[in-house]
């Protein structure tokens, strides 16, 4: 990771402007409002299980246990989705930047190879005898997804819609050939795993496998097309009613797969593809209606704060959320008077002590970016 010169912090809080030429405050907004429930840790709301009538909002913020979606199983979709979002404006501002096609590629290998990296220095962080070679955080998933996505973007896009249909299709075709003992999509033994098993020696806790990366890389592609439709000429209201329209048809195809390829978040499988881009392409919409269309933008400033940082405090929160919490929880007790609920207003604290940080940095101008 790097990051610019510092910069003498003004006295005054900076506006909510757009942070630079050639960004969108929406994208931002939305890329830090993804974030913000990322490290939130589920505002502690997991909590509410103790408490009759409040199971479900519980439940919403754990992931599902093998077929069907929660809210949870939406931010690792959203996450990816940005990815690609993002990747039309920084490849044509390298463009214009004089960038040949190349030297574009070394750019994006190196950006995956760092991703990787990244991610495994944090899952081999304290507590284990050695490095294990992991290659299924949400980092490595995206690097492998970008390097991916970088080349599909050079074809003409009726090629890019069929290499997108080919990596679903390649996906269900390979659970389908090599069943598990309870079929396709077998919770264990399923052909994912087999792979891992041949390929790492181990098998992923919680069931997820390598080749997720193949659905989540067109997780990816469809964020590639916003982008693209959102950095077009159209008007906003053309760029909305396709947005809003490709939704509708995300969340029609994945539940009309479903009946044949369930929906399986720790496998990424081509219904449940689908179904999250319809939610993530919907929040799209809505943070690009309200900001762009509406020109309402103070309100979206602490997202904003956080998705300029994006990779710093994901990584800061994966490596030291935990000692985060234990230190801030010496002043506030973990709120024991209150009981279960104490998980609350304590998770929210930690999360304001992270917000803060990337605010100060916001203010000096130090953005970490791979």
């Amino acid at each position: 990771m790097s990051a610019p010169s510092a910069v003498a912090p003004s006295p005054a809080v900076p506006p909510p402007a757009p942070p630079g030429p050639g960004r969108l405050v929406s994208l931002d907004a939305y890329r830090g409002f993804i974030m913000l429930l990322l490290i939130s840790h589920g505002f502690g709301f997991a909590a509410l299980r103790h408490y009759p009538g409040w199971e479900w909002l519980a439940a919403q913020v754990e992931h599902a246990a093998w077929t069907g979606v929660t809210f949870w199983d939406l931010i690792q979709p959203a996450f990816t989705f940005m990815v690609g979002a993002a990747m039309p404006f920084a490849f044509t501002r390298r463009r214009q930047q004089g960038a040949s096609q190349a030297q574009l590629f070394r750019h994006v290998a190196w950006r995956a190879f760092a991703l990787i990296l990244i991610s495994n220095i944090m899952s081999n962080f304290g507590g284990k005898p050695r490095p294990v070679l992991q290659l299924i955080n949400v980092l490595c998933q995206i690097a492998f997804g970008y390097l991916l996505c970088s080349l599909i973007l050079q074809l003409r896009f009726r090629w890019q819609i069929a290499a997108g249909a080919l990596l679903l299709g390649g996906h269900w075709a390979l659970f389908a050939a090599f069943p598990g003992p309870d079929g396709p999509f077998s919770m264990t033994g399923n052909i994912g795993q087999v792979i891992d098993r041949a390929l790492l020696g181990y098998t992923y806790p919680g069931y997820y496998t390598t080749i997720n990366f193949l659905g989540n890389a067109v997780t990816i592609l469809f964020g590639c097309w916003a982008g693209l439709l959102i950095l077009s000429p159209r008007t906003h209201g053309q760029k909305l009613k396709t947005l809003l329209g490709s939704a509708a048809a995300a969340f029609a195809i994945g539940l009309a797969l479903e009946p044949f390829n369930p929906m399986v978040k720790r496998l990424w499988t081509a219904s449940f593809t689908f179904f999250s881009a319809g939610w993530v392409i919907l929040m799209l919409a809505a943070f690009y209606w309200v900001i762009e269309v509406r020109q309402l933008r103070k309100w979206a400033f602490p997202f904003v704060v956080l998705g300029m940082n994006s990779i710093f405090i994901y990584c800061f929160s994966q490596m030291l959320h935990g000692w985060l919490n234990r230190g801030l929880g010496v002043f506030t007790g973990n709120f024991w008077y209150l009981g279960h609920l104490g998980a609350i207003p304590q998770q929210l604290t930690v999360l304001a002590a992270m917000w803060y940080l990337c605010f100060w940095l916001y203010q000096r101008k130090i953005f970490f970016k791979v």
